[in-house]
């Protein structure tokens, strides 16, 4: 059957929209103190259309070049900013079986042009996929509680969240680096880490 230009146009738009609903379900925020905006599924964005420019024909296998939606790799990294903030992962209780080597370290800088976070993990399933939100709490309440937002009763997508996406490499390892043009200041507490396939076990997280 042939597609014409206008109904691929729907199509990649109803493919983001789906890949916003499964990004959203990840790490299961259902905490309180959350935002009112949550409860409804966002109209596609520039931002959702920017993923859908980047994604390829396997769907996620493409977040890594999401228009640094997710991961940038020509972005500078966050632990070659002056004044960086380090962070160690700590597994969750949550985490899926399996998962009891995973380690890694996070950064987050800020500085006139905004906020960059960068992520590396070792002990990963290799091959397998994982998704990163900067978060509202500290680890130790709730296992970093809500996603963070620019604005509270913004949307839950980039760029009024951080996300940051990528597939671990033969070895187990996996790094991601993304910015953002505005400064979280002090209101980002944590980074947590999940595998896709388990959106709802919150693999690791790490407070700044």
């Amino acid at each position: 059957m042939n597609i014409n230009g206008s109904d691929r146009w729907r199509t990649a738009v109803a493919a983001v929209g789906f890949t916003a609903v499964v990004v959203l379900a990840g790490c299961g925020d259902d905490s309180s103190g959350t935002t009112d905006a949550a409860d409804t599924t966002p109209e596609p964005s520039a931002s959702a259309s920017a993923m859908a420019d980047g994604m390829d024909s396997d769907g996620m296998d493409g977040m890594d070049g999401m228009d640094g939606m997710m991961n940038d790799p020509s972005a500078t990294p966050a632990d070659q900013i002056d004044g960086a903030v380090q962070a160690t992962f700590a597994l969750l209780d949550t985490r899926p079986p399996g998962t009891d080597d995973a380690a890694g370290t996070a950064w987050l800088a800020q500085t006139d042009d905004g906020t960059t976070v960068t992520v590396t993990m070792t002990g990963l399933e290799p091959g397998a996929q994982y998704m990163g939100h900067l978060h509202a709490q500290e680890c130790a309440a709730d296992n970093g509680g809500p996603h963070f937002k620019f604005d509270p009763n913004g949307p839950e997508t980039p760029p009024n969240e951080v996300h940051l996406g990528f597939t671990a490499a033969i070895d187990g390892t996996g790094t991601a680096t993304v910015t953002n043009e505005q400064q979280v200041g002090d209101a980002a507490k944590s980074v947590v880490i999940h595998p896709m396939e388990a959106m709802d076990n919150r693999l690791a997280c790490a407070d700044f």
